[in-house]
């Protein structure tokens, strides 16, 4: 049995490589990661974070490459062991997150979110918003309490903030919409990188969330196993101006990761 670790916000995550490398149950969420503890990934929960592999965006300033361009590549862990863990920290653990990765993508993410709740667990599902069918099918059925999507840029400007050619940026405001009207707790976020992004922009993101809970910018930080190259973060002080600007909008916007 092979162990990789990746390192994801100051904690070291463990993923194991099955007998082969290939998981016999297919049907199954393809887990490649799996952070037993942390208290920075489910806002006010001690939580266990789930990573899945693959994505549709290349977003060159993503800190978890491997997943996005590699995953078949990764080690793999099986389901039953993630869930036969999180079953013996039943009263000790509160939330569980699914990250990537996009997990949308994932022919049995619902599924695997029932199971999760059969446990009890809360469930926090971060998501880029490029599948609001399934989206709106989890938020139906009840499984999620908590989202986290990330809002890649203003609209003229998402497709190069995504690293894609061209998108379809009305399937990321049905999600948008999806969670403004929803009754569960959710939070819009942006990466904010120098580059990609400009001061400007962030008045036009402001008009596109209006009305919504919460907004946070997010300090870039570079990591080795980022997708893109050449990527810069903004100095504080320009970040405080790009909230301003998002803040004439929506009554929450606030700064995060910022030294």
């Amino acid at each position: 049995m092979a162990i990789h670790t990746m390192m994801r916000g100051g904690h070291g995550t463990i993923v194991r490589e099955m007998d082969g490398g290939t998981d016999r149950n297919e049907e199954f969420m393809r887990i490649y990661g799996f952070q037993k503890t942390t208290l920075l990934d489910y806002p006010g929960h001690v939580a266990a974070t789930v990573f899945v592999g693959g994505c549709n965006f290349r977003c060159p300033f993503c800190h978890n490459g491997l997943l996005v361009l590699e995953p078949a590549a990764q080690p793999r862990i099986r389901e039953e062991e993630v869930l036969s863990y999180l079953k013996k920290r039943q009263g000790i653990l509160e939330g569980i997150c699914v990250t990537g990765g996009e997990p949308t993508l994932q022919p049995d993410l619902a599924g695997f979110i029932r199971r999760l709740k059969g446990l009890g667990y809360l469930v926090k599902l971060d998501t880029n918003g490029s599948c609001p069918q399934v989206l709106e099918q989890l938020l139906q059925e009840g499984l999620l309490d908590y989202v986290a999507m990330d809002i890649k840029a203003s609209p003229d400007n998402y497709a190069t903030a995504a690293g894609l050619k061209e998108i379809d940026f009305d399937r990321i405001r049905q999600s948008i919409r999806l969670l403004m009207e929803s009754n569960i707790s959710y939070e819009f976020r942006t990466t904010v990188v120098k580059g990609i992004h400009t001061l400007e922009e962030f008045e036009e993101i402001g008009r596109l969330l209006q009305g919504c809970r919460a907004y946070f910018l997010q300090g870039f930080r570079e990591s080795e196993s980022m997708i893109g190259q050449g990527c810069q973060a903004f100095s504080a002080q320009e970040m405080e101006k790009m909230a301003e600007l998002a803040g004439k909008y929506i009554d929450r916007v606030e700064l995060r990761g910022i030294e």
